[in-house]
């Protein structure tokens, strides 16, 4: 068994983290205060094929595997988790057209997607149904409404929405939306992708939250009233949207546990110069053997997360059958872990990483969320104990 990352992976992750130390770190604390990105951003990482990882080179993407996009995101979330993880999701929704979506969806939207011309959104989430997320109650209904093209031979009928998503990373920011929307029957298989682009009519956004973390993210609420669409916007097929976001999941677990470590890692640097720096007594505190324990216990959990996740991305990428329970291990040992090791980096600065100045309270905010989204640690064990007791 061979853990050495390839040429190629390394390549990889160094263009990442990279581009994060040139690009993104001088502008993470004006990005926090301001509450948003600028698009720009995103266009600069399109260049370096970052928006469409997913996305088969056929349809101009990047076609890496899911271990090459945990190095991409690890590279990135170095210098700031909300950045990168605010790109995970316009990923996903690429990804999810690109393997679901019809030849003339794919060939409209993927070209501006992978450019960065276009930036996606996802909306799941409700007030309602957070992990619960099959009990959603947004809408589509059909209606006769003409679709919103007048290309030759699309259906002449469409979708009118109804409903409130919340906690949308890019609500109000965003170009388009791929939302899940109920078209059948109670529970998961009446549910459907739809692909809603920003200024559709009885499309509407509600105030930007005020968050602990992820502040350089505009998240808002998204409000559909009588929000008419073309038949053209479904992705696949009706009733298999719900199909379409487990199928993203275990990436999107391993996506945000890559921007946990990577923001980990960079905390651990950080307090390692500090730590040689900061003097106490006459002496460095990195000559205190209780503070050097504390240092090694960081290391061997960072170690141990970066090999689970790595091993779960491997597990998901050679279609294992235990690959869903890797993902969700790895999801809740990761991001419990790092936002453990976040919060001694601060510890370790003392009154300091108190501080904006020295970004480690930013890392420790971040953080917070990823034991949240994309699958609550609670749910991840779960999942993880309902597949020991159907193995026995």
């Amino acid at each position: 068994m061979d853990f050495a990352l390839s040429e190629e992976q390394q390549a990889i992750f160094d263009m990442a983290r990279g581009f994060g130390e040139g690009h993104i770190a001088p502008h993470a604390r004006q990005w926090e205060a301001e509450g948003t990105i600028p698009k720009e951003l995103w266009r600069k990482m399109a260049e370096l094929g970052l928006a469409g990882i997913y996305v088969s080179e056929e349809n101009g993407g990047s076609g890496l595997s899911r271990l090459d996009a945990t190095l991409v995101f690890e590279g990135l979330s170095r210098s700031c988790a909300a950045t990168a993880a605010f790109m995970t999701i316009h990923n996903m929704c690429a990804g999810m057209i690109d393997k679901f979506g019809s030849d003339e969806l794919k060939a409209r939207y993927l070209p501006k997607m992978v450019t960065a011309e276009m930036f996606f959104s996802y909306c799941l989430t409700e007030p309602g149904s957070g992990s619960d997320a099959a009990a959603l109650k947004t809408r589509a209904e059909r209606t006769p409404t003409p679709s919103s093209s007048e290309a030759v031979g699309h259906n002449s009928w469409g979708y009118k929405l109804n409903g409130t998503k919340a906690f949308i990373s890019g609500g109000g920011y965003s170009d388009a939306f791929l939302t899940m929307t109920r078209t059948g029957e109670d529970g998961p298989k009446g549910i459907s992708a739809i692909i809603i682009e920003h200024g559709t009519d009885g499309m509407s956004y509600g105030a930007p939250e005020d968050k602990m973390g992820w502040r350089a993210q505009p998240t808002a609420q998204v409000q559909f009233d009588d929000c008419h669409v073309g038949a053209e916007q479904l992705v696949g097929e009706e009733g298999k949207g719900f199909a379409y976001a487990m199928a993203g999941l275990d990436g999107g677990r391993l996506n945000i546990s890559s921007c946990s470590l990577g923001a980990a890692q960079a905390a651990l640097e950080q307090t390692l110069t500090y730590m040689g720096e900061r003097k106490t007594f006459g002496r460095s505190i990195d000559s205190y053997q209780a503070l050097q324990f504390r240092l090694a216990e960081m290391e061997i959990e960072m170690q141990a997360a970066r090999t689970f996740l790595r091993q779960a991305a491997w597990k998901l990428d050679q279609g294992a059958p235990d690959a869903s329970k890797f993902c969700a291990m790895a999801k809740a040992f990761v991001t419990e872990t790092c936002s453990k090791v976040a919060d001694r980096c601060l510890q370790m600065h003392g009154g300091y990483g108190y501080l904006g100045d020295y970004g480690i309270e930013k890392t420790v905010r971040d953080l917070r969320v990823h034991t949240i989204l994309e699958g609550t640690s609670e749910v991840m064990r779960l999942i993880v104990s309902r597949q020991l007791l159907a193995e026995r």
